[in-house]
């Protein structure tokens, strides 16, 4: 894939550094197998009902959009103090801020995806009753690839229709407008809900 300008490295290693570029392809090649797999295990294993089904897509989407939020705000934005926790933010979200549009870093690399990934399906086991886990888990993965390709289309296409325009906008103002605010990718219903659409400016010193 073409870069329009030379990526910044985080790595001398040339292993750990190539690790850090991620093809836009490769979510859908690692969370489109696991949630066929996640499907066969909830309706053929498990014979989830279309109505548990229905109810099931519309919780993995909808915890999705407030974990999508909450990540993106406070983990991704977390005002570390520490010179190893502004290095830990920079490696996860401040280089996408320092350099928004390299088209091998707007999806997010697999291995810090598949230990969120892990640690969400942990998390969500201990409330979603078991018979429904891969349900909730499916709906949620695709929650998760909505919002990828949305963030790497918002970068990196023009985004012809109306919501999509909208989207991109949105998201691009959230990088340029050097507000603290506008944190929702694939919506912002959050941010309308808990008061971000707008904020106080950063400190750009």
């Amino acid at each position: 894939m073409a870069k329009s300008q030379e990526s910044i490295r985080l790595f001398e290693n040339p292993l750990l550094e190539a690790m850090t570029h991620v093809h836009p392809i490769i979510p859908l090649v690692m969370w489109g197998p696991f949630t066929v797999w996640l499907f066969y295990r909830a309706l053929i294993l498990k014979n989830v009902g279309a109505a548990d089904m229905a109810l099931y897509a519309f919780l993995g989407l909808f915890v999705w959009t407030i974990t999508e939020y909450v990540v993106h705000r406070f983990l991704f934005h977390f005002p570390a103090k520490s010179r190893f926790g502004k290095y830990l933010i920079f490696l996860f979200h401040g280089i996408h801020h320092d350099q928004p549009d390299d088209p091998t870093r707007l999806v997010m690399p697999p291995v810090p995806a598949v230990i969120l990934m892990a640690m969400f399906f942990g998390l969500f086991s201990l409330v979603i009753p078991e018979n429904f886990i891969e349900a909730f888990m499916a709906w949620f993965v695709i929650g998760y690839l909505i919002y990828d390709y949305i963030h790497y289309a918002t970068h990196h296409f023009p985004m012809k229709s109306k919501v999509g325009r909208y989207l991109r906008k949105y998201h691009l103002r959230h990088h340029h407008a050097k507000e603290e605010s506008k944190y929702g990718v694939s919506n912002p219903m959050w941010d309308y809900i808990l008061g971000t659409v707008t904020g106080p400016k950063k400190d750009i010193k």
